[in-house]
């Protein structure tokens, strides 16, 4: 058997022992300098392609994932943790899609109060962060998505953000949001039975 060059090996491990996405620049000051590093990467997607696991680019670095066909074979063996509630998934959308952003202003979209305990949902599965402060009356902290939402949704960058009009919940699709005294109700049932295993579901078209 071929020995494999070292850098390889070495990036190989690198990314498999990250759980977070490893960015290219990461990997270039890790390897040996007479190193290149985008000819390693690209051995590295070839070994892998058709495996088990593959080599993907999200979250502005890389990371290894099992491959999309298996994922419901899987499922017999691990378990899979159960879905954010949807006003918690209706909160990361807005803040996605309209960061920075306070939490007034995702109230006023939502069309109903926000509580805490979806906030802090949001920010024990680390998928959004404050990013400062708005320069208005009372500084209300600013929030945005984090790396690994990124690395959670399989994108390369919020470039890569589904059209609002491709969403499940677009308008033209999906029932008008509930307002008043029993959408704050129902989302206060909701977050009464927020954990912290819950899982992301993807903001696309897909059930």
């Amino acid at each position: 058997m071929t020995e494999r060059p070292y850098a390889e090996r070495l990036i190989e491990a690198a990314i498999f022992a990250s759980r977070e996405p490893v960015k290219l620049r990461s990997l270039a000051n890790l390897a040996p300098e007479d190193t290149d590093i985008e000819a390693t990467i690209a051995a590295l997607r070839a070994r892998y392609d058709g495996s088990g696991v593959e080599l993907v680019d999200v979250g502005g670095g890389f990371m290894f994932r099992t491959a999309p066909d298996l994922a419901m074979a899987l499922r017999k063996i691990i378990e899979v943790p159960r879905r954010l509630p949807r006003v918690v998934m209706e909160t990361l959308a807005i803040i996605a899609y309209h960061q920075p952003v306070t939490r007034n202003e995702i109230e006023q979209v939502r069309g109903a109060s926000l509580g805490q305990a979806t906030l802090d949902a949001l920010l024990q599965a680390d998928l959004v962060t404050p990013c400062g402060h708005k320069e208005t009356p009372g500084r209300p902290t600013l929030w945005a998505t984090t790396a690994h939402f990124l690395a959670a949704f399989s994108l390369r960058s919020l470039q890569d953000l589904p059209k609002r009009e491709d969403l499940l919940l677009d308008a033209a699709t999906a029932p008008p949001p509930s307002e008043g005294e029993g959408a704050e109700n129902r989302d206060l049932e909701e977050e009464q039975n927020i954990g912290t295993d819950a899982e992301v579901k993807p903001l696309t078209a897909d059930p």
